[in-house]
């Protein structure tokens, strides 16, 4: 966190927290939802200002329920999620790097959800990660059945049997640029949340101050 950042909440340690106004979408982009974009559901504007985003990921954490908040000096603005609180994307020398910029260095867990989503579950800041869909079609060689590629119609069938047919695994270079293998577990993502205790849609609690 920015030291300016903690100054910030030394000094005025009770602002109101604000919901609803910055979002990050599916493909890790931070976006402003003025009172129009929440009133009509809309994504909102994206971000683009370099500054602007590295402050943002600077200062995004989270709290003890799994709300997502970037801390704006002192308040907490809380992020709406539209799939997971990070968004990776392939990367040729660290493996897979997440919106922040950070490398994800050790994967812990990977997942593939009921629609197709990838979802890396990782060690340290980022508990869980959705690929960039832009990034599948280059995984999709990387899972694997047995030692071999797995096809399409064996993708599908494994999805179908929610990963009871058969065990896939998923290799990838991890950033010492070393083959890895990890074992691809089944979810649903109705139960993204609960799976990875985070919350999309973040709310004013009753213990808030």
């Amino acid at each position: 966190m920015d030291a300016i950042v903690e100054q910030a909440l030394a000094k005025w340690p009770n602002v109101p927290h604000c919901y609803g106004w910055l979002a990050l979408d599916a493909r890790g982009n931070w976006r402003m939802r003025d009172e129009q974009a929440q009133q009509q559901d809309l994504s909102g504007d994206r971000i683009h200002a370099p500054m602007l985003r590295g402050f943002i990921e600077r200062n995004y954490t989270h709290d003890e329920h799994g709300q997502w908040f970037f801390q704006n000096g002192p308040q907490r603005v809380y992020v709406n999620l539209e799939i997971a609180p990070f968004v990776a994307r392939t990367d040729p020398e660290h493996g897979f790097v997440l919106q922040t910029g950070q490398a994800m260095t050790t994967l812990r867990t990977v997942w593939l959800s009921d629609t197709g989503r990838l979802f890396l579950e990782g060690e340290g800041v980022a508990p869980v990660a959705v690929l960039d869909d832009r990034d599948m079609a280059a995984c999709l060689p990387s899972l694997m059945d047995a030692g071999t590629t797995v096809t399409e119609m064996h993708l599908m069938q494994w999805l179908e049997s929610k990963g009871q047919d058969r065990t896939l695994h998923l290799a990838y270079q991890s950033p010492a640029l070393s083959l890895q293998t990890l074992p691809v577990h089944f979810v649903d993502e109705s139960n993204l949340e609960a799976q990875f205790h985070f919350v999309k849609q973040p709310r004013l609690r009753k213990n808030n101050s």
